[in-house]
């Protein structure tokens, strides 16, 4: 599937003079590698939630998983929009947010596809059975519902870059 190649924009408010873009191809870089994630999503009574987890880049949009019963699957039951976030813990770098709809996935394919790599980026401990379009972990994974994952596509709708160092820059990349 071809990644269509989203639009960028240097915000000038809250970039030092002089800044320039920063390039897709280094977000994506990002997303692609970083290990860690942050979830932001809305609790039913409209507080926020924020719960940190693992996600995959591919085709396209990222992936995420969630225990069945756990408060990220029924933030996402009721209202689709989240926040994905990832980056550095210092003042230099780049930090990438990607804001969307989570999008429950259903089939087996792609699901299978996001289990090998979730194999390849994050090493045998995350292997995972796929049935029912979802993913199932552990001794559990023939029956039993708590070791049952939904899986979900955050397709961007914007990304937002903050590199930080010498030169601070805040890019929109839209899509």
């Amino acid at each position: 599937m071809a990644m269509i190649q989203p639009t960028t924009e240097l915000d000038r408010n809250f970039s030092t003079d002089g800044a320039t873009a920063c390039p897709w191809a280094d977000a994506l870089a990002i997303l692609e590698t970083a290990e860690t994630f942050w979830l932001s999503s809305v609790r039913p009574d409209g507080r926020p939630h924020v719960a940190t987890l693992l996600a995959v880049w591919l085709e396209g949009a990222m992936h995420i998983r969630t225990g069945v019963t756990e408060r990220k699957a029924k933030n996402l039951a009721g209202d689709p929009r989240v926040v994905l976030t990832t980056g550095c813990n210092t003042q230099t770098g780049l930090d990438v947010v990607v804001e969307g709809e989570a999008v429950r996935l259903t089939d087996d394919a792609m699901p299978q596809r996001l289990a090998d790599a979730w194999v390849a980026k994050y090493g045998e401990g995350w292997r995972f059975t796929v049935r029912d379009g979802a993913f199932h972990h552990g001794a559990g994974a023939i029956q039993d519902e708590a070791s049952k994952a939904y899986v979900f596509r955050i397709d961007p709708t914007t990304v937002i870059g903050f590199s930080k160092g010498d030169v601070f820059s805040q890019t929109h990349w839209r899509f």
